[in-house]
C-alpha cells in the first residue's frame, strides 16, 4: 500500500494538463528500472512496455491501459509561484487528494505495479500502456492504434468504483459514447418589415429542433447489461441584429451514443429544407465482445473483494466515454476497472481511495494471471 501510495502522489504532483511529457518521463523511468520489460515512447509520448513478446500472431495478449494527461487544475490545487507549477498532493482519512488522483495517475500507478510484480500465463504477452491526450478526445490512443497498437484484450484502467453499490469495485463491460454535432441552417437574408423576402434560418433551425425532440435516444444490451443513451439540444445560435432575417442559424445537439446505434440525425438533416449535419466530436462507444474474459475478470474482483470483506461486485455500463472506445474500435476486447468514483473526476476536491487504489491494483493483476 505505502509503495502504491508513494508512487501515486509522484505521479499526480507532476502537471500534465498543457504538457504530459514530464509526466510520461516519470512512468517511463519508473518502468526501466523497475522491470525487464521492452519499453518504448512514440512520437505522441505515449509510453508503452511489453513483457513476454513473442513473433507469434496467434498469441494471447492483454494491456493494462491509462493515459496521463489531465484537465486543467483549480488555481487550489496547485503549489503556485516558485515551484514550477507543481499540482498540491495530499493523504489524509485514506485518500489521496490532489488533480488526476482519480482521473487516473492512482489507477496508472495501481496498472503499473500490476504489470511488474505478475506472472502471466505462458504464452501470454503482457502490455501496459499510458497515453497522452485521452482528455482531448483520444490523440494517443489513435496514435497508437494508428501505429499497430492492437491487444487481443485490455483492461482500462477508468472508474469504477461506487456502481453497483458503494465500496466496491466493478467491472465494466461497456460505455456509452458522445458525438457532438450543429444542425446548421441556411436562409436567406432580407429586411424584417418585409420577412416574406427572405428565408428564415431560424425558423428552419426550430423544424430540425422539433424533429429532434421527436427522435428516440439509442438503446443498446451488452452481456445482458443495458445500455441507454441521451440526445439533447444544447445551444441554439442564430441572428445578428433586431431588423434583418437570419440567414444562418445553428442547433447544437450533443448527443450520448451506445455500442451499434446512433440517433438518425442526419436523416433530420436531409427531411428539413436548407439545414446541414456538421459532427464535430465522435467519441465511440464501447462493447465487450468476449464474455468469458468479463466474466474471468468479475471471478477476479469478487475475490479481491471478498478478501477484503465488502460486497460482491457486477458487470456495470458506464456513462462516459474512454480510450476503450478508440481500441474496441480496432478490434481490442475492453473492459473499464478503475478507482474513480462517479462525480469525482474533473473536480476541485479530487481525490481517491488508497483502498480502492490497491483494490484495484490486485484485480489488475489477478487479471493478468488469470487464464483466460
Amino acid at each position: 500500500m505505502d509503495e502504491l501510495a508513494d508512487l501515486t502522489e509522484r505521479l499526480v504532483s507532476i502537471p500534465s494538463h498543457e504538457d504530459e511529457t514530464a509526466a510520461g518521463d516519470a512512468i517511463e523511468e519508473w518502468l526501466r528500472a523497475e522491470t525487464d520489460a521492452s519499453v518504448e515512447r512514440d512520437d505522441a509520448g505515449n509510453v508503452l512496455a511489453f513483457r513476454g513478446a513473442t513473433d507469434d500472431p496467434d498469441a494471447d495478449s492483454l494491456a493494462l491501459v491509462g493515459h496521463h494527461d489531465v484537465v486543467p487544475p483549480a488555481p487550489e490545487q496547485t503549489a503556485g509561484e516558485g515551484t514550477e507549477g507543481e499540482y498540491v498532493v495530499e493523504r489524509r482519512d485514506g485518500r489521496i487528494y490532489g488533480r488526476g488522483t482519480a482521473d487516473m495517475k492512482g489507477s496508472v500507478a495501481a496498472a503499473m505495479l500490476a504489470f511488474r510484480d505478475a506472472t502471466p500465463p505462458e504464452g501470454r504477452e503482457l502490455i501496459f500502456a499510458s497515453f497522452v491526450g485521452e482528455e482531448v478526445g483520444g490523440d494517443g490512443a489513435r496514435h497508437a492504434i494508428d501505429a499497430g497498437f492492437a491487444p487481443e484484450r485490455a483492461v482500462v484502467a477508468e472508474g469504477s468504483t461506487n456502481y453497483s453499490k458503494p465500496g466496491v469495485t466493478d467491472i465494466a463491460v461497456a460505455h456509452r459514447g458522445r458525438r457532438g454535432s450543429r444542425l446548421v441552417a441556411h436562409g436567406e437574408a432580407a429586411h424584417a418589415s418585409e420577412p416574406e423576402a427572405g428565408e428564415n434560418a431560424i425558423y428552419r433551425a426550430c423544424d430540425a429542433i422539433d424533429a429532434v425532440r421527436g427522435l428516440d435516444a439509442p438503446e443498446a444490451t451488452v452481456l445482458g447489461n443495458d445500455v441507454s443513451g441521451s440526445l439533447a439540444v444544447t445551444i441554439v445560435d442564430g441572428g445578428e441584429t433586431w431588423n434583418v432575417i437570419p440567414e444562418r442559424c445553428e442547433a447544437t445537439v450533443d448527443e450520448r451514443t451506445v455500442p451499434g446505434d446512433r440517433a438518425d440525425l442526419a436523416g433530420v438533416a436531409d427531411a428539413t429544407a436548407g439545414v446541414e449535419l456538421v459532427v464535430d466530436q465522435d467519441l465511440p462507444p464501447m462493447a465487450c465482445g468476449d464474455a468469458a474474459f468479463a466474466d474471468a475478470a468479475l471471478d477476479v474482483a469478487r475475490a479481491v473483494h471478498n478478501e477484503s470483506g465488502f460486497d460482491a461486485p457486477e458487470h456495470v455500463t458506464k456513462p462516459h466515454a474512454t480510450d476503450a472506445g478508440w481500441l474496441a474500435g480496432a478490434g481490442t476486447d475492453c473492459l473499464v476497472c478503475g478507482a474513480s468514483e462517479p462525480g469525482e473526476a474533473h473536480t476541485d476536491t479530487e481525490s481517491a481511495s488508497l483502498e480502492a487504489l490497491d483494490r484495484c491494483r490486485r484485480i489488475y493483476m489477478g487479471v493478468a494471471e488469470r487464464e483466460l
